[in-house]
Formats: C-alpha cells, structure tokens, sequence
C-alpha cells in the first residue's frame, strides 16, 4: 500500500487538509510531511482537488504530538517509529501493504517470512540449519534443567548458535538474511522431541508440530499451525519487538538482537498470555460451562486472557482467521465451543472480543498440546518480523533509539547522604 493511500478501516468523518492542519497545529505542507513519513493516511478528495484525512486518525496524532511535547512520550507507549513492514488499521493488518491474513491463508511461514524481509516471495523455500550449529544448540539446551521452560530453552539456543556463528558481527542485509533462515530451523531442532519419528526436514510448521505434540498431525492441523506462525510474524512495535529495535539500533548483532526479543515475551501480558488462556479454557471444559470459571477469575481479581485487544476494537482478525480453519477440525469442536461460551459471558458486562491468544488456546488444547506450546508458536514465529525489524534498523542512524529521560527526582545539589 503507498503512503498517499487510505487507511483501512470503516468510513469515518473526513477533513481537509486546511483543517487537519489546524487541528495539529501545524502548516499544510508538515500534514503531507506526515502522510510521507507513514504516520497519517490521506485519501484524494472529490474531484481530485487536494486531500482528505480520518478526523480520528489526526486526533489520534494531534494526542501524540502533544505528549511528545510534555516529556511523556516514552512512557506512554506512543513511541513513534518509522517503518515500512506492518500497518495495523481498525479489523485488519497489512505486511509491506499486503492483507497479511491473506498472505497467511495462501503462502506459507516461510514465505511470508521472506515477503517480509525483502519484499518478495519465494514459492516453496524451506528454512534449513547447518547440523554442527544445531548440534551446538542442542548441547547447550540438553544442559538445562528439565522443568525449564520452552522460552528458556530458545533463548539458550540463541545464543549457542551465535557462538558457533564466527561471522554473526557481519551486519550486511545478506549476512542477516542468512542468520535468520538457519537461526529459526535452529531454534525449532533445539527443542526436545515429543514423538520418536520427529522431522528434520520439510516445512518448519511440521517440524515444529513434533516439538509440541505427541499425537500425530493430519493436514488440517499441519495446516492451522503453519497459519498461526504466518499471522504472528509480525504486529508492528510489540514491546518485544521495540526490545529488538533497541539492540539493532546499538548494533548489536542478529542473534543477540532476536535474544532480546525473546527476554520480553515471557511476560503475562505478551507471549505468555496464550498459556493463560489455555488453562482457562481446559476449566472451562472440564466444568461444562464458563460462567462459574469467569466469576472465580474476576473474584481472584484477575483479568480474563484471550479477551480484547487495544489496537482492535472488535475481534482479533488473527484469531478470526484461526477460528475459521479450526472449524474444519471435528476434534477442535469442543474448545472451540468453550471458547465461546467465554466470550459470549463475558460480553453481558463488557464489550470484549477473542484475541488471537484464546485462538491459540483453541489450537493447543485441542491437539494435545501443552500450555506452553502457545508461547513457544509465538516465539517461533515472531523471530522472522524481529528479523525484519532489526534489518530496518540498521539502515537508521546508530543509537538513535535512546530517549531521554524525564527526570522528576530531587533537585541537585542534594548533600551527600549520611
């Protein structure tokens, strides 16, 4: 999609470029600056005359630039980046401009994975690693206790892989692109086998498929698994993702910088939240009803997983496109069932609709998977768009990702303590 085009999403108020002007307080030709730099939509008006913008669009940036302005901007989560890799609008998101739900139901991970780091597509490529930097990733996650968790375990083989790698300082874009098709298939082959006939070949999603399951996979659900990498490649500056960013911006190298990634995603309101939601809903379907399994979670003062999501006011349009292929799986009826008797309970008092970690939960508890095996899909797949975002970031000026902070300590001179 080209900057000048329209956001997607519903018809709203529209507003000349006189009046978005005035509106954010600056001159006509700063609101094309913006619409060049990708931070506003434009659409060409009536005629051809000039242009016209979303009035909830330049409210919305009217906010930030005023944030900006008071020294709050970076804690706010309004921190501005410029990219050209994923655009999120109202129902839907787009990589390089391309509906990635469509992208997702008609190529497969790695494919998308290509599209997004160079913009164009690689029919049929598989991502394979060299076997003496897997044994190395092996090695390394085998020395971990056994009740360590999956993230732990890709962040181990990260870094074993980087030790292998003599030429991971090399900062090139092909050097980059080569690190990541052989750092992702490294970090799927480091996770311990579920099955004896495990895949050392073919797609990544059946590889991972025997990481996560013990029961044998049919191409439905081969299916599901490898649309769900595809939909989490990327969502724009998650907080993992600006982590990534961060290290790029210092230089660090490809697999350092995807380490950091995988340093933020274990929190409860990121990568983790999947496996929340995978508890619920084995409660839910052990008690038959999601109502009593809702009110002890609000009594314990916590907040329902898998529900709501800040940048979409209605559902999830990755766990739309999830729900729509796990109708196809007679044996995924069940929590798909569940899933909806969580949403529809909870909408009585507040208007909150699936997010893509309840679809998630769906996948997992459906196909004998363990909690964990959402965050492990999620990290997978979320190292091909951090790959993207560091290789943007290189081409920035270095460091430039270090704000300043908005100090509200004691006025120097202080004495020294006593």
């Amino acid at each position: 999609m080209r900057d000048h085009e329209p956001l997607p999403g519903p018809a709203g108020p529209r507003l000349t470029t006189k009046e978005a002007a005035e509106l954010l307080g600056v001159k006509p030709e700063t609101v094309y600056a913006y619409v060049s730099r990708g931070q506003l939509g434009s659409r060409r008006a009536p005629g051809g005359r000039g242009s016209t913008f979303d009035a909830k669009e330049v409210e919305a940036l009217a906010r930030r630039n005023r944030r900006a302005g008071d020294g709050t901007a970076n804690s706010g989560g309004e921190l501005s980046v410029r990219t050209r890799i994923t655009l999120i609008g109202s129902d839907r998101y787009y990589f390089r401009g391309v509906d990635a739900t469509e992208l997702a139901a008609r190529h497969s991970y790695e494919e998308v994975a290509e599209w997004l780091w160079t913009g164009r597509l690689r029919p049929g490529i598989t991502f394979t690693a060299p076997g003496s930097v897997v044994t190395a990733a092996r090695r390394a996650v085998d020395a971990l206790p056994e009740h360590s968790a999956p993230t732990d375990r890709l962040r181990v083989a990260a870094v074993a892989a980087a030790a292998a790698d003599p030429l991971r300082f090399d900062l090139s874009e092909e050097a980059v692109l080569g690190t990541a098709r052989a750092l992702i298939p490294t970090l799927v082959a480091a996770l311990p086998p579920t099955r004896h006939d495990h895949r050392e070949g073919g797609p990544l999603a059946h590889r991972l498929w025997t990481r996560l399951s013990g029961r044998p996979a049919d191409e439905a659900c081969l299916r599901v698994l490898d649309t769900a990498l595809a939909l989490l490649i990327d969502h724009d500056l998650a907080a993992s993702t600006l982590a990534v960013r961060v290290a790029a911006s210092a230089r660090a190298h490809a697999y350092a910088a995807v380490s950091a990634g995988l340093g933020v995603i274990e929190g409860p309101l990121h990568g983790a939240a999947s496996g929340l939601a995978h508890k619920l809903l084995l409660d839910v379907l052990d008690q038959g009803d999601a109502a009593p399994v809702i009110a002890d979670e609000l009594r314990s003062g916590r907040r329902i997983p898998g529900l709501g999501h800040r940048l979409y006011p209605g559902e999830d349009p990755r766990a739309r496109a999830l729900f729509a292929l796990l109708e196809d799986i007679p044996k995924a009826a069940p929590a798909l069932a569940a899933a909806r008797d969580i949403v529809d309970t909870t909408a009585r008092h507040a208007p909150l609709h699936a997010n893509v970690d309840l679809a998630l939960a769906v996948l997992t508890a459906s196909c004998g998977m363990p909690a964990t095996a959402g965050e492990t899909i999620f990290a997978v797949a979320r190292t091909a768009g951090w790959i993207a975002h560091a290789l943007e970031e290189y081409g920035e000026r270095p460091l430039r990702m270090r704000p300043s902070g908005h100090y509200v300590g004691p006025r120097p001179p202080q004495p020294l303590p006593e």
